[in-house]
């Protein structure tokens, strides 16, 4: 018997790799894929689950007190060039024209964010923010009290949401997001309809 080839044999035999220790590596590859993927679409069903008990519609508002005539308030919200003298953060928007006529302002150009009069009734106004995503409704109203000086106006935008989780779960930070904004802006036409009274 050759010596020599029993050596080779041996030393081949150490240095490879024998297919049942590579059949059991595929396998543990194999097992942790199913294991990630299970857990993945576990984990996005229970977000899902929770997210199914928010609601599809969130309305923010915000209202104040003050002495102003209808004709004023209709004035500084129903037209658009007067908006940036109380609407937070649009004081250098442009205008955006229908037919010729201003029916809205162009508050991010580049992404094309218009926030766009779409109703107005005599005690009523009602805009869209038009974007790339969902549109969102804003209103501002004017609740008359009989036998008093002092009028409500109120802010309010409405939010449809889609049954995505993270809509859902966003949708928590609206108010902290926008409240102060409708805060402001509401004591900003205060101050321009007129004197402001305690708030309700």
């Amino acid at each position: 018997m050759d010596h020599r080839y029993l050596c080779c044999h041996r030393q081949g035999n150490e240095v490879g790799i024998s297919p049942e220790k590579n059949l059991t590596i595929n396998l543990h590859t194999v097992k942790a894929f199913r294991l990630a993927i299970v857990s993945f679409f576990f984990l996005f069903t229970l977000v899902l689950g929770i997210s199914l008990f928010f609601p599809s519609h969130v309305r923010i508002s915000r209202a104040l007190n003050m002495t102003a005539g209808r004709e004023d308030f209709i004035a500084q919200v129903g037209d658009p060039a007067n908006w940036k003298s109380w609407y937070p953060g649009i004081e250098n928007a442009p205008l955006y024209y229908e037919n010729g006529q201003a029916k809205g302002v162009v508050m991010d150009t580049a992404s094309k964010v218009m926030l766009i009069i779409t109703g107005q009734g005599p005690d009523e106004v009602t805009a869209e923010f038009r974007s790339r995503m969902k549109p969102v409704v804003n209103g501002w109203k004017l609740i008359s009290h009989p036998g008093t000086d002092s009028v409500t106006v109120q802010w309010y935008m409405d939010f449809r949401l889609r049954w995505y989780p993270w809509e859902k779960f966003a949708s928590m930070l609206f108010d902290r997001s926008y409240g102060p904004k409708m805060e402001k802006g509401l004591d900003n036409l205060r101050n321009i309809l007129g004197k402001g009274l305690p708030s309700p």
